[in-house]
């Protein structure tokens, strides 16, 4: 009997398909009714910080790969322009079951009196409470910073929220 040849395809899995198949087992247990509610939130939420490194991370590496004119396949024989592709259909997929479990579970967290509300809906006591959080914990760190042509644009962190204003 003849030795497989390790340098086919056939016996690789694409790492990053490989990748988003295991956190669609994590968001499976999101979706998993045995499991505690707010346990299920929390598997929602790693999947969604999952994904965010993924993209980050992995789909901008595959992106500039592709900016660069690399052609070269993987082990899987896949191009970096290929799994893109085949990524982009995955991701959409993701996105919109993360959704629908998300869309599961509110009704369950308002059974147990846990309510996501937009400012919109909240009554004076929210308001003023919203108020209240807002002066003792955002204003304090909120660093105005000028640009022009004598400050250049700064640094801006990852994740960090920022709002730019022209006035």
């Amino acid at each position: 009997m003849a030795r497989p040849s390790l340098s086919d395809p056939r016996y690789y899995f694409n790492r990053h398909e490989s990748w988003l198949a295991f956190n669609r087992r994590v968001l499976e247990e999101a979706l998993d009714e045995g499991n505690p509610l707010l346990e299920r939130v929390k598997f929602l939420a790693i999947t969604a910080s999952n994904l965010d490194e993924f993209v980050e991370v992995r789909v901008s590496g595959l992106l500039q790969q592709v900016e660069h004119g690399n052609p070269l396949a993987g082990p899987d024989g896949l191009s970096p322009e290929e799994q893109l592709q085949r990524l982009a259909a995955e991701l959409h997929s993701f996105v919109a079951a993360q959704y629908d479990c998300w869309n599961q579970l509110l009704p369950s967290l308002r059974r147990e009196g846990i309510r996501i509300l937009s400012v919109a809906h909240l009554d004076r006591a929210g308001h003023d409470a919203m108020d209240l959080f807002f002066t003792r914990q955002v204003d304090p760190i909120l660093t105005p910073v000028t640009i022009d042509p004598s400050h250049p644009f700064p640094h801006v962190l990852n994740k960090a929220l920022c709002v730019a204003f022209q006035l």
